[in-house]
């Protein structure tokens, strides 16, 4: 991981660019905070791929789910109802 100044990279853009490209990820810095990360696109498929796995799979059950948000709503009813 590189860390950078948005300055830096501004002036440099194609030297981090091929450091993406070579599998690097740059962390860009703006007063000092981070701002941005640059990855490549293979990588930001990936992390979409890995942050969807068990919903694309069905990974859950519905019922269980329904029964839940119900639960919940009537509690908060039920809260509102007594203050």
């Amino acid at each position: 991981m590189i860390t950078v100044t948005a300055t830096d990279i501004q002036n440099n853009f194609g030297h981090y660019l091929q450091a993406v490209q070579s599998g690097d990820e740059v962390i860009i810095l703006k007063n000092g905070k981070e701002a941005a990360r640059l990855i490549s696109y293979e990588s930001s498929v990936s992390f979409l791929a890995d942050s969807l796995r068990g919903v694309l799979k069905n990974d859950y059950d519905d019922k269980a789910m329904r029964a839940e948000r119900i639960e919940t709503h009537e509690s908060i009813d039920r809260y509102q109802r007594d203050t």
